[in-house]
């Protein structure tokens, strides 16, 4: 009997390997989990050093608009206003996403709900390859392409925001719209059905039910866009110019957070004042991409109630 008792209790091999498969799973979370918080408070402890160790006040550093770290202004403070390069990164951001957001739905519907197959085969290989071009490659042709374009058009000398807006607009394009698309496949065929079998046209259909049910993917893909262009620091040094001044037009010379820190980064001495402030820079690049994860999961979880 207690042999019997035993061999019942005992834990089979799949248990075992269960339990392993478990562990496994339990120590690649937390090595993730380790690794995002050792990369956040390096960063923090390397972008606080220029208010804690250089002095230098925040709100002079947010709200200043003259930068350079190696001289200092007349009341003897250090010239680092980060407020440019915000401005900069914001507006570039924003206004991609505005120009790229109605592209994105008109090829998500075309690709979904108008001609399925033609999407499959012609838009959907393009939006691929798109996303596969490097950086690089998008730079180079925004500087020999949209550069000249817009000096010509515009005069000056053709680098600045709007020609860092162009850039990221096509960047972006193809991860909003394959997000619409999924958000867009995403809606229940009922919906369509029932619209169509209330008299509504297709159109209709489309704009009234499709497009509203599918608004917080779409918007979670749009916060997705803004985020890459956010973050995108090759290309849009190339094209903006890299004037740490306060932008005044879309065609003159700008900066954004990502252009001044890989100019500076390289040129620069670990624990001085130069090099302490384009770790502050990152960490504000760190906090807007947290800020922007956060939004996608609260849309999401809007999306969810709904």
């Amino acid at each position: 009997m207690e042999d019997i008792k035993n061999e019942l209790t005992k834990r089979s091999k799949r248990a075992r390997m269960e339990q392993f498969g478990k562990l496994i799973s339990f120590l690649c979370i937390a090595l993730i989990v380790v690794v995002v918080l050792s990369i956040f408070f390096f960063v923090a402890s390397k972008g606080l050093a220029t208010f804690f160790v250089d002095k230098v006040n925040v709100f002079d550093f947010l709200f200043g608009t003259k930068w350079n770290p190696s001289a200092v202004g007349s009341d003897g403070k250090p010239l680092v206003g980060a407020l440019p390069m915000i401005l900069g990164s914001f507006i570039v951001t924003f206004l991609s996403a505005i120009l790229a957001t109605p592209f994105a739905i008109g090829a998500a519907i075309f690709m979904v709900e108008i001609s399925p197959k033609q999407g499959q085969k012609i838009l959907q290989p393009v939006i691929e390859l798109l996303v596969g071009i490097p950086s690089v490659v998008y730079g180079f042709i925004g500087l020999s392409v949209i550069v000249p374009v817009i000096r010509s058009i515009f005069g000056g000398t053709g680098f600045g925001i709007l020609a860092g807006t162009f850039v990221l607009f096509v960047m972006i394009l193809p991860t909003v719209t394959t997000m619409t698309v999924d958000a867009l496949k995403a809606v229940p065929r009922h919906y369509r059905e029932a619209s169509l079998a209330l008299g509504a046209t297709r159109w209709q259909t489309i704009y009234k039910v499709v497009l509203r049910a599918a608004v917080p993917g779409i918007l979670t893909a749009v916060v997705f866009g803004m985020a890459r262009a956010f973050g995108e620091a090759l290309a849009i040094q190339m094209v903006i110019g890299n004037a740490a001044l306060l932008p005044t037009s879309l065609t003159t010379p700008a900066s954004t957070l990502t252009s001044i820190l890989t100019m500076g980064i390289g040129n620069t001495i670990m624990g001085t004042l130069e090099n302490n402030v384009l770790w502050s820079l990152a960490l504000i690049l760190l906090l807007m991409s947290l800020l922007f994860n956060i939004v996608i999961r609260l849309i999401g979880k809007k999306g969810a109630i709904k």
